[in-house]
């Protein structure tokens, strides 16, 4: 027999016989048919993870983690609001089956149990995984990244407060609503979970509202990797800034009462709080794991005893609000209504192709209030004297903050976070002005982690924000890039495009910096942004391209709720010259406020036919200076710049490279990796044509005179053209 069995017919025995575990009696608020309210909900959550070892081991059901253990949470989901935000542990059933209670026209058991047999009429996935999630119970579904969703929880209670301040067109959280967030034990030592209960400390500390309950259920293990006892209450009872809330999770009354404190806590005082709350973990980690293979059988034995259905029938009996005979007759009829239910749910039609498992990786435009650009007069205001040198040849950093200037002026749901991005304006000074025009609401400067930036970002997003979160450079990214594949790009995938976090990340990264950095602030590698399902990754080459595709990214954020990232070459900031001092060949004047690059436009310099040089960045600068040299040898060449990394743009790219009889790709980015391998397997399959590529070398950046060794150069773009212009004579 299994544990689940055993744990089952534990629970028959002992309330048939009375023998119930010993407890303190029910105190506090809740009231009799809310406690009964509570242990429905409990015993239909213990029935479903019954149900779906079943459906498991039946071949009809994909998903065994259960919640049996942490069935208490249901009095946490009555002690909150509806309409609190909830970013949920996966252990966590009790919780949306309590709250579905709360709102009218729910069956929990009919949508969990889709759910566990992936259906497609699942409601919050659409069959593409079991998660825990609702629309109409502001349940935003969580991946099983550990501790991933913290961060944006701290983001969406930061945005609680800003909306109050200025409301975004499509907030939908209520200005008095908490954000409320659990995880488990294990999860707790999580780096990104330390970020984010950092973040909220340091945000509370300096008296900015952040209405945000954490909540850690201490099951005291993670899988066989038992937390040491007493650590949790060790750690996170005397934090600055977060208060301290703890609890008997087997006891719906004193859970119920505490969650019910804490929650008043933060609503009332818009500061964060941390409730531990006890519970124990029945049946294993998942349905393969045996506790007994890495525990004492008598420790198990203990916990199974602790069953918080147990206690919840002790104290329903002691309060008078339900005897046992009747609590077992709720039980038993729970589970025979379940294994009913699930025999239709195993029926119901299930994913089949590709496309029905990609239909929800691009997430559903959405209706915007139009805008005509930003208001002349105050556009004239804000800009002042930079008005008039907008006529004049410029560098790309200085057009992409008069772009983001236009930009916060023509939304006002526009913000933009990171590090320095406020007061010192960036570290190239692309920001510069940006929070003395628009005030310290929307120009945020953060604390020192990236995970916490874009946690800020996808929690502000989700309320109707459109952030801009800047990350100083592209090898910091490598620090929290599971914040955009775990949590940003997957959220309208697990979903089904109900939830979306639209945003702009700017990043400033790639190579070719004299004399500064190494490789922490020269990364030549986008090959984890190109991997992302979902997201697009946009490179500018000059100023003028710069402007007008960020508006563009701005356009897919805002209008399609699209997750871009807006890669910002650093060594072309501030290039002025491109063949010689003072030509001014890399500036260009600002385009009008109306001017865009559509998604996936590439750029086309030339009509040469001898050789077209694919490439992108600072390839497209370093080919325009090989160019002269080409054309002395007679070598007709045209220059495409790719502009859209991400997806390739492979339409646009083939028309672009029509009647060439050469094809060179020029790819800063690494040999094994890179954009150019991509581009090779494109041309390959849509065209005849001779086709070489150069690369940067598998390497990291140095510091000094050998910055640039390792990647392509206008000498060795010419060599390679002239080697493939040989090819074949």
């Amino acid at each position: 027999m299994d544990r689940a069995a055993i744990v089952h017919e534990n629970f028959l025995r002992r309330v048939a016989a009375g023998d119930l575990p010993a407890g303190a009696p029910p105190a506090g608020p809740l009231d009799s048919a809310r406690a009964v309210g509570l242990y429905r909900a409990q015993c239909l959550s213990r029935a479903l993870d019954r149900q779906s070892r079943a459906m498991q081991k039946a071949g009809q059901g994909f998903y065994t983690i259960g919640s049996s253990g942490h069935e208490g949470m249901a009095a946490v989901a009555a002690a909150l609001r509806p309409t609190d935000p909830a970013f949920l542990h996966y252990r966590d059933a009790a919780f949306q089956i309590a709250r579905s209670d709360q709102v009218p026209r729910q069956n929990p058991a009919w949508d969990i149990l889709l759910s566990f047999a992936s259906s497609s009429e699942d409601p919050i996935s659409g069959g593409r995984h079991k998660v825990l999630g609702s629309k109409e119970l502001c349940i935003p579904p969580q991946t099983s990244t550990i501790a991933s969703h913290l961060p944006k929880a701290v983001g969406a209670a930061y945005a609680i407060g800003a909306a109050r301040r200025h409301r975004p067109e499509h907030a939908d959280m209520p200005d008095d609503a908490i954000v409320y967030c659990s995880f488990g034990d294990a999860s707790a030592n999580h780096s990104t979970a330390q970020g984010a209960f950092n973040t909220a400390q340091w945000t509370a500390y300096q008296s900015v509202p952040l209405p945000l309950l954490f909540c850690c259920e201490d099951n005291g293990i993670g899988i066989s990797t038992k937390t040491p006892k007493g650590w949790i209450a060790a750690s996170f009872a005397h934090r600055p800034g977060l208060k301290y809330f703890t609890c008997n999770g087997l006891d719906i009354f004193e859970t119920y009462q505490v969650a019910e404190a804490a929650a008043e806590y933060v609503r009332t005082r818009k500061r964060p709080a941390f409730l531990h709350i006890r519970t124990v973990r029945l049946y294993g980690h998942a349905g393969a794991d045996m506790p007994t293979t890495y525990m004492p059988k008598a420790e198990v034995e203990a916990e199974e005893a602790n069953d918080p259905l147990l206690h919840s029938v002790r104290l329903l009996r002691e309060d008078g609000a339900l005897m046992p005979e009747a609590a077992l007759a709720i039980y038993n009829d729970t589970n025979a209504r379940v294994a009913r239910v699930a025999d239709q749910a195993v029926t119901r039609p299930r994913l089949q192709t590709a496309n029905d498992v990609m239909e929800s990786l691009i997430p559903p435009a959405r209706s915007c209030a139009a805008t005509n650009g930003p208001d002349p007069d105050r556009r004239a205001e804000v800009f002042g004297g930079d008005l008039k040198a907008q006529a004049e040849p410029q560098i790309m950093s200085r057009l992409l903050g008069w772009t983001l200037t236009d930009l916060m002026l023509e939304h006002g749901e526009v913000v933009m976070m990171g590090e320095d991005v406020g007061r010192k304006g960036g570290v190239y000074g692309v920001t510069q002005k940006l929070q003395a025009r628009f005030g310290p609401d929307r120009m945020i400067d953060t604390l020192l982690d990236e995970q916490s930036i874009l946690g800020l970002a996808i929690g502000m997003a989700q309320n109707g924000f459109l952030p801009m979160p800047e990350i100083q450079f592209l090898a910091y990214l490598h620090n929290a890039e599971d914040q955009l594949r775990g949590e940003a790009a997957t959220l309208p995938f697990f979903s089904n495009g109900q939830y979306t976090n639209p945003m702009v990340l700017r990043i400033a990264g790639l190579g070719y910096q004299k004399g500064f950095g190494g490789h922490f602030h020269n990364d030549n590698s986008v090959a984890v942004l190109r991997d992302i399902p979902g997201l697009i990754l946009a490179c500018p080459s000059n100023g003028a391209d710069a402007a007008m595709m960020l508006r563009e990214c701005v356009r897919l954020a805002r209008e399609e709720q699209r997750l871009v990232v807006f890669l910002e070459p650093i060594a072309l900031y501030p290039m002025r010259d491109l063949h010689e001092a003072g030509d001014g060949g890399w500036m260009r004047p600002y385009p009008a406020p109306t001017e865009r690059i559509p998604f996936g436009e590439v750029g086309v310099d030339g009509d040469g036919d001898d050789l077209a040089i694919v490439t992108f960045g600072n390839g497209t600068y370093l080919s325009h200076q090989a160019r002269a040299a080409l054309e002395a040898d007679r070598i007709n060449t045209r220059i495409i710049d790719m502009r859209w990394l991400s997806p390739l743009p492979k339409e646009a790219l083939t028309r672009a490279i029509a009647g060439a009889k050469r094809i060179l790709i020029v790819d800063e980015t690494r040999h094994h990796g890179g954009v150019a391998e991509a581009l090779m397997a494109h041309f390959h399959e849509a065209c005849d044509v001779p086709l070489a590529r150069t690369t940067a070398h598998d390497s990291f950046i140095a510091t000094g005179p050998a910055y640039a060794a390792t990647m392509p150069s206008k000498d060795s773009i010419a060599a390679a053209a002239r080697a493939l212009m040989e090819e074949g004579k």
